[in-house]
């Protein structure tokens, strides 16, 4: 069998009432072709440090991608699987509320999250992740890169070039937007290299009457603690919305943190040295991934903390484990109202007002508004692993202007049915990806 390639971008997986075996369901308990003991993918995180006011950042900037997975679902009714990185949006907002003042500026903190932080806290613990993330652990590769391409005959305020390259590693590039297709291969070329053509294309021209376009791409690519062995890997049946299909499903019997409430049943899968996850919650027989996403909108990751009791946290159970092969791409030009409305519907609305717009710190004599706004991402999950990328693009606009185990728990832990997933650095517990599976 021919290896995938491996890509992670979020995605969410549409509601399904078809039945599958629940997470307590044991019977024919880890039926493999060759039976053996459970491989332990536990893992054992590196910390990032950071601090007080930085994790309650990260905190409610995961509020921030759940209310736009939630968002998300919404506006996409097409029933396909969809994969989306909010953090990519954040990196790409955050450079434009370098730039902005007044209640524009005010909107997009509170948005994203940072609330009365201000935009040199938004810019300080940017960077933090920017230097710090990709070094949790020397077996996942994580690329987090900014770009900043200026409209020729603009000139950017001397402050704002600064905080970009001192903050977001993005060098200002002058290109003639006037000459459309040459300057939008720039800028694809960009995209294509920083997520290793994964995303080979962000946009078909530039606007002649642009100011600059901001962008931002998340690459990342990682094994799993412990890969799947293809031969195990099998033709099954997969409960979709529109009745059963027959998709790949990857098996094995793994030592690995598992949860489970009265509306999903969960597993962290993580990657290297533990720490990046995976984190797949698959609804109860009854429950839709509509139900899960509302639950997490609402409770956030449960489980995921140390606090509480045995019973509402993630703890080791040995789980007979199944999980789709499957490859997910994603444009928000294709959902209702595209990302402008879906940031709009979230909190962000005098950025892109032209005549509201509060954005005068980015070029001279110009006051600014967000004239257009696009995200695509992708991921690949294979028996050996994930890969996964996003980009992010801001136009800006002048305003009017394996060893033996103890005896643990049994779960049986099989994705035949559409499930919702996200990835995360453990330490922290920021969420890159988010996304929804449906099997279509």
């Amino acid at each position: 069998m021919k290896k995938n390639l491996f890509a992670i971008l979020a995605a969410t997986a549409l509601a399904v009432l078809m039945l599958s075996c629940s997470s307590s369901d044991i019977e024919n308990f880890g039926e493999l072709e060759e039976p053996k003991v459970p491989v332990n993918m536990l893992g054992e995180a590196t910390p990032i440090a950071l601090t007080e006011a930085q994790q309650v950042f990260v905190n409610d900037n995961n509020r921030f991608t759940l209310n736009f997975l939630k968002a998300a679902n919404e506006a996409d009714q097409s029933g396909k699987s969809f994969i989306y990185s909010p953090l990519s949006i954040t990196y790409a907002l955050g450079m434009v509320n370098d730039a902005a003042v007044g209640e524009t500026e005010k909107e997009i903190e509170q948005t994203l999250g940072f609330l009365q932080g201000g935009s040199k806290a938004v810019n300080e613990f940017c960077k933090n992740l920017i230097d710090n993330l990709p070094k949790v652990d020397n077996k996942v590769t994580l690329n987090i890169a900014n770009a900043l391409f200026l409209n020729a005959g603009r000139t950017l305020k001397k402050q704002f070039e600064e905080d970009m390259k001192n903050y977001y590693d993005a060098k200002a590039e002058v290109l003639d937007f006037g000459a459309s297709l040459q300057s939008a291969a720039v800028i694809n070329k960009w995209c294509e290299d920083k997520t290793k053509g994964m995303i080979p294309d962000i946009i078909e021209a530039t606007d002649a009457e642009a100011a600059s376009y901001l962008l931002n791409a998340i690459y990342f690519k990682a094994d799993w603690a412990s890969k799947f062995d293809e031969k195990n890997t099998k033709e099954e049946s997969f409960a979709s919305l529109n009745g059963n299909l027959t998709l790949p499903l990857m098996h094995q019997n793994v030592l690995i943190e598992y949860y489970k409430n009265d509306v999903y049943s969960a597993v962290a899968m993580p990657y290297g040295n533990g720490s990046w996850e995976m984190t797949v919650m698959l609804p109860e027989n009854g429950k839709t991934t509509d139900d899960v996403i509302k639950r997490v909108n609402q409770y956030g990751l449960e489980g995921r903390s140390i606090s509480g009791t045995a019973d509402d946290r993630y703890s080791p159970y040995e789980v007979d484990l199944k999980l789709p092969r499957f490859e997910t791409s994603s444009d928000t030009d294709n959902l209702d109202g595209k990302l402008k409305q879906l940031m709009r519907k979230l909190g962000v609305n005098l950025a892109f007002n032209a005549d509201l717009s509060q954005i005068p710190n980015m070029c001279e004599n110009a006051n600014l508004f967000i004239g257009m706004m696009r995200q695509k991402a992708k991921i690949k999950v294979s028996e050996e692993g994930s890969e996964a990328a996003a980009v992010t693009i801001v136009g800006m606009y002048d305003t009017a202007i394996g060893p033996s185990v103890p005896q643990y728990p049994k779960a049986v832990f099989h994705a035949n049915k559409p499930f919702v997933y996200v990835i995360r650095e453990a330490s922290t517990g920021i969420i890159l990806f988010v996304g929804k599976f449906t099997g279509k």
